[in-house]
């Protein structure tokens, strides 16, 4: 027998897109809108843009986060694809409790890993005690772009190593061993088979990582206030300065290129994905 498909009605479309087009508008059309009309409601109007664009001070911040994520999500793919991949290919003993320490950091908020970061790097923390031991002095970096970028290492980490064990489960092992029978060493097995196969699942993965360490608030808060890291910047323009305008433009540029990389990324897997099938 065969199986008949019919097209959904227009009506039932519209019942099941409904809900999803309510909370896009609610929670992301509608503050897009008025973070816009915020933006250009100043004595500046839509000169704040270039004011933007143009001061060394908000440029500096964007080129400083933009960095910063971009060191990080490097990082992150390294440590996490390696990681990801042993732990899916070998049995490792107590493997699901050691998997399970390493994403543990996902039920953390950011103002809790700042603290955690302050405890190993900061004046009080356990490195400044092993070198006040070991050297007589005090050794620090919580404080800093360092203490930043562990605190976003760690907790990009699990969002990329779970994406990673998932994706090694699904590779063709006949594949690399086609091409071990071949006479490839394991560096042009992993190079040539396992890195293509694998590419769709860093690029999503790595562009998550990526936006997350861009907007990424609570950690840069608790560890300095003092940071030149949008997020931080925007909310001093928005509490210290009441500079509205100001803040609303600089959310949308943040926004902007955050969506932009994601969309670069979306189109980048998508080739990837038809390139490996």
């Amino acid at each position: 027998m065969s199986r008949r498909t019919t097209a959904p009605s227009a009506r039932a479309l519209i019942v099941f897109a409904l809900p999803a087009l309510i909370v896009f508008l609610a929670f992301f059309c509608l503050p897009m809108a008025k973070l816009l009309a915020v933006s250009v409601a100043g004595d500046e109007g839509a000169g704040v843009y270039w004011t933007v664009l143009s001061s060394p001070r908000y440029l500096h911040s964007l080129l400083s986060t933009v960095l910063l994520s971009a060191s990080v999500t490097l990082a992150t793919l390294a440590i996490a694809g390696v990681a990801g991949t042993f732990l899916q290919r070998h049995a490792v003993p107590g493997k699901s409790i050691l998997v399970a320490m390493l994403t543990f950091p996902l039920a953390f908020p950011g103002v809790v890993i700042g603290f955690m970061v302050i405890m190993l790097g900061g004046r009080n923390g356990l490195l400044a005690s092993i070198g006040d031991v070991l050297a007589g002095e005090r050794w620090t970096f919580a404080y800093g772009m360092t203490g930043l970028f562990v605190g976003y290492l760690y907790f990009s980490i699990p969002r990329v190593i779970l994406t990673v064990m998932a994706a090694v489960e699904k590779l063709d092992t006949s594949l690399e061993e086609a091409a071990r029978s071949l006479g490839a060493s394991r560096w042009r097995v992993v190079r040539d088979v396992m890195l293509p196969a694998l590419m769709p699942a860093m690029i999503s993965s790595g562009a998550i990582c990526f936006a997350t360490s861009m907007g990424a608030f609570g950690t840069a808060f608790t560890l300095a206030t003092q940071l030149d890291v949008l997020p931080l910047t925007i909310y001093n323009e928005f509490t210290n300065y009441a500079n509205f305008g100001m803040a609303a433009a600089l959310s949308i540029l943040l926004g902007a290129v955050t969506w932009a990389l994601l969309a670069l990324a979306r189109h980048l897997s998508g080739n990837a994905v038809a390139a490996t099938a």
